[in-house]
């Protein structure tokens, strides 16, 4: 039981995730075979027969952790020492990791407002045009990639090459990364994108927004296609059109699912690692809060000050959560 409750080395990781599959398999193959067997079962154990594997998944896949997570939170690198809100202190006082909070703080204003206005106008241009379904289709494809593929392409958009001195501009080699190569051809000088703080963080916001516009734009053209015929006509009928049809008739019926979109962006946005340990690996001022846990659990092995970041982080994303759930109900409601 020591090695499944503290597996460390790739094979005791590989015998946990056997027994947890066989436990799986052993439970829901026994309740199936008594809810067959067993006639006249009430039910209410029916329904306790089929979720109590669920909620003890959860339980000790989600809450058992979150509890051991929260708990070293106040003790000290090793997890030996009890420290209180020391780990909390540093996380808000320290300048490494004000810098961390700080890039988090920006990421989460910037991609959500961003992708979503992007995702919005894109619907809006492209709604019932002759090529609707083909523009569609291009803004949404990044959606298909997954976050570290996006980071290749885009750190070799990014790509530097210096330039070599007392060579000619003409006989410099061609700069590998398509924004250098660009200011190469308008008379710039190449620049270290991703070295350079603080604006190296907004070049990896953008991969985030490249991704999340799609998503934006899918849900609010379905959105705006779902506008009842009647309102448009009458508003223009009463002489809206262009930029006052989109402000007062477009905005507000679309309303409840812009507040969806923002929040679904900002708690994956919250959430993103990939892209900085892609692109950066967390250096030149870059790093956020999910990565910044990950960093100081598992590479700097101080589970204290990892596991209090991952605190701050559950306390940042659970209020997105919570209003989400509440504004999609109210969706469904007014439906």
């Amino acid at each position: 039981m020591d090695v499944l409750k503290y597996a460390d080395t790739t094979g005791e990781k590989l015998a946990l995730m056997v027994f947890a599959v066989l436990l799986f398999v052993v439970v829901m193959g026994l309740v199936l075979f008594a809810t067959d067997k067993i006639k006249r079962l009430p039910s209410w154990a029916v329904a306790t027969a089929f979720l109590a594997p669920a909620v003890l998944g959860l339980g000790f896949g989600l809450v058992w952790p979150a509890l051991e997570t929260i708990k070293k939170s106040f003790y000290d690198r090793g997890g030996n020492e009890f420290v209180g809100m020391d780990n909390y202190v540093k996380a808000v006082t320290q300048d490494e990791f004000q810098i961390v909070l700080r890039n988090t703080a920006v990421w989460v204003v910037v991609v959500p407002l961003a992708a979503t206005a992007i995702g919005l106008v894109y619907a809006v241009l492209v709604d019932r045009s002759r090529f609707e379904k083909i523009a569609k289709v291009l803004v949404f494809l990044p959606m298909s990639i997954s976050m570290v593929g996006a980071s290749i392409i885009w750190r070799f958009v990014y790509e530097y090459r210096p330039v070599l001195e007392g060579v000619p501009a003409e006989n410099q080699p061609a700069q590998i990364g398509l924004m250098n190569q660009m200011l190469v051809w308008v008379g710039g000088e190449p620049q270290q994108f991703l070295i350079n703080p603080p604006l190296n963080t907004f070049f990896l916001i953008v991969v985030m927004i490249w991704i999340q516009a799609g998503f934006a734009m899918t849900v609010l053209s379905a959105a705006i296609k779902a506008i009842p015929d009647d309102i448009v006509e009458a508003a223009r009928l009463d002489g809206l059109g262009g930029l006052r049809m989109f402000r007062y008739i477009t905005v507000p019926t679309i309303r409840p699912a812009l507040v969806v979109v923002i929040t679904t962006i900002a708690m994956g946005t919250l959430k993103v690692f990939d892209i900085v340990r892609t692109m950066t690996g967390g250096n030149f001022e870059t790093s956020v809060a999910a990565f910044e846990f990950y960093r100081q659990s598992f590479v700097q092995r101080n589970t204290g000050m990892g596991s209090a970041l991952a605190v701050i982080l559950f306390v940042l994303v659970t209020p997105l959560v919570v209003y989400n759930v509440r504004q999609m109900r109210q969706s469904e409601e007014n439906r």
